[in-house]
């Protein structure tokens, strides 16, 4: 726990200013080989975060000491990789089936790839139906994407820095109604394509719902680049996988992560 205070603690001040820095900020628009010199928040939200509560939901990232990290970072490195090599920078996490811990994977996954020096990261909850990033957070946000599809907040009141340099977060508390049609609707299309074109070396992740739980995340695929599926071990059956991986065959699957493993790592190599 200590550990993760002083990884938090580190993070913050490497990001503040002679003056401090103020409860409300914005990430400002710059060009791609400065943007992240000196990123300033003056109307995103900075949101301090309880450790306690990071810890009791599994989010480790934080702490680059935590030996568990590790694989998220290895992780990291083989997404990017690949990413890289093709000129993607939008990706989706999904799974075959409910509970395989793909909102888990994904924040920790944010937190990895925001620790990079050179890239900055937007994880954003398009589980429409059962929106957990927020929850994970501890967070509680006033507006959220609700409140942009339903009420035509702005974007830049709805963004959320989770008190580390390089990360923002798209949150959502509120379930959607008719969510496939809304994932492809005009308005989440131009969405989309904002995040996208803002920074060029920004990572963007979309939180989507499990394959089997409707028709959202395979309707929403053609507007991302590429995708991850989380299975879970002992919880995901065979002919889950093979389904999912039927329902990818016309995405840019970079591969499938297995997640709740029982195996621990006892010493470094």
């Amino acid at each position: 726990m200590e550990r993760i205070k002083d990884a938090i603690s580190k993070a913050k001040s490497s990001q503040r200013k002679p003056g401090g820095i103020s409860s409300r900020k914005t990430i400002s628009r710059k060009p791609a080989d400065t943007e992240h010199e000196d990123i300033e928040y003056s109307e995103t939200q900075v949101v301090e975060l309880d450790t306690r509560h990071l810890e009791a939901n599994r989010i480790i990232t934080f702490d680059s000491e935590d030996p568990d990290s590790v694989a998220f970072d290895i992780l990291r490195t083989q997404v990017l990789a690949k990413m890289e090599e093709n000129g993607w920078r939008t990706l989706a996490i999904t799974s075959p089936s409910p509970e395989c811990g793909k909102t888990v994977v994904s924040l920790n996954l944010a937190l990895s790839i925001a620790k990079q020096t050179d890239r900055t990261a937007l994880l954003a909850d398009f589980d429409l139906r059962k929106p957990r990033v927020a929850q994970y957070l501890g967070l509680n946000c006033k507006l959220t994407l609700f409140d942009y599809l339903d009420s035509g907040a702005e974007i830049k009141d709805i963004l959320v820095n989770p008190g580390l340099p390089r990360l923002v977060v798209l949150p959502n508390q509120t379930p959607i109604k008719n969510s496939a049609e809304t994932l492809t609707s005009r308005r989440i299309k131009s969405l989309v394509q904002d995040l996208r074109n803002r920074y060029e070396s920004r990572i963007i992740i979309f939180d989507l719902p499990p394959l089997m739980a409707g028709d959202d995340a395979i309707a929403f695929l053609p507007q991302v680049d590429c995708v991850l599926l989380i299975v879970a071990s002992g919880l995901t059956k065979p002919i889950e996988v093979k389904e999912a991986r039927r329902q990818l065959q016309s995405s840019n699957l970079l591969g499938v992560v297995l997640n709740k493993s029982g195996e621990k790592q006892s010493h470094y190599y």
